[in-house]
């Protein structure tokens, strides 16, 4: 088993000559870049200790080794980019004080069959403000609800992984303002109907997708599309509401008989007004030669025998055959 130690550094030899006359220890202090990726198979490092001497190291790369482990690396505070790709790691973790860590690369782990990368959501959390960069490619990742919390990501790389609802992944970029570049290629759900455009309105700054550049009016287009959809689907929803709160309203059984029987009782007030047989004034001359004054008890008492039959017939249906028997009788 190989470490990264302090003897393992002094022994390349490419620290070896950018060290010049300084002790080792001063040297290690002021070191900011550390490379040890693709080592030699009999260098390979499958494990990272003793780094509380690099202080001030600001960008470490130890791709394709065979690290299982993130450890030691809390100690690394001025860590701004950590390079991880190629080794055996199933869970990031252990980074929770590198507060100004801005790129993590991950990809690519040699994960036993079934085995996924799984990200600490302690350590997720605590990177919330400052991780700018994440690379999550061929880990068989199949969801990403864990990193909704990393509010400053502007790319995120999770290629060839296993990754199938645009809804899950719609809600979690929404959450991500500053977002610019996404990369998801070779993942299942690129193949789902209106994907490409339901995550560019989901993502308001996104700039690039799947390699592919994003230009104003294709974006203002989208926008306006689910806009409009949306408007439509709550009009929907508006009249589907209205509709069941008119189906649970209460019916009262003697207002719908009421309301029937003014209904009917209108109608048949009409009918009874035009059934009545018209009176013929009486012809000639009145007494002493004088005019015929029309007969007003009986245009009165016929208006109102009218309206007693129509009021009848509007407070009982049952009376409307006896209303009209009463109106032949006139």
């Amino acid at each position: 088993m190989v470490r990264l130690t302090v003897d393992l550094i002094a022994k390349s030899s490419s620290h070896i000559r950018k060290k010049g006359d300084r002790s080792l220890p001063d040297y290690l202090r002021r070191l900011t870049h550390l490379n040890f990726s693709n080592r030699s198979i009999v260098d390979i490092i499958s494990r990272i200790s003793n780094l509380g001497f690099a202080c001030r190291l600001t960008h470490l790369y130890l791709q394709n080794n065979c690290i299982g482990h993130m450890e030691d690396l809390c100690q690394l505070e001025c860590l701004a980019k950590l390079y991880l790709g190629g080794n055996c790691i199933a869970v990031v973790e252990g980074l929770e004080r590198l507060t100004k860590l801005k790129e993590l690369h991950v990809e690519n782990q040699r994960l036993a069959p079934g085995e996924k990368l799984l990200l600490d959501p302690r350590t997720l959390l605590c990177l919330a403000d400052s991780l700018c960069v994440l690379n999550i490619s061929q880990n068989a990742v199949d969801d990403v609800w864990d990193l909704g919390v990393l509010r400053g990501l502007t790319h995120l790389s999770a290629t060839d992984n296993l990754l199938q609802r645009v809804q899950d992944l719609e809600e979690v970029f929404s959450q991500w303002p500053q977002l610019q570049r996404l990369d998801l290629i070779g993942n299942p759900v690129c193949q789902k109907p209106k994907y490409r455009d339901r995550l560019i309105t989901a993502c308001p700054r996104l700039e690039v997708l799947d390699g592919k550049e994003i230009n104003d009016l294709s974006r203002q287009f989208l926008v306006n599309w689910k806009a409009s959809k949306e408007a439509s689907k709550e009009a929907g929803k508006r009249a589907r509401d209205e509709r069941a709160l008119a189906a649970q309203a209460p019916h009262h059984p003697f207002l719908t008989h009421l309301d029937t029987a003014l209904s009917r009782g209108a109608v048949l007030s009409c009918s009874l007004a035009n059934s009545l047989p018209r009176r013929e004034p009486l012809k000639g001359p009145g007494p002493h030669g004088l005019p015929r004054p029309l007969d007003p008890s009986h245009s009165s008492a016929t208006r109102d025998h009218s309206l007693a039959l129509a009021l009848r017939a509007s407070s009982s249906p049952g009376l409307c055959h006896g209303a009209l028997g009463d109106s032949n009788a006139l």
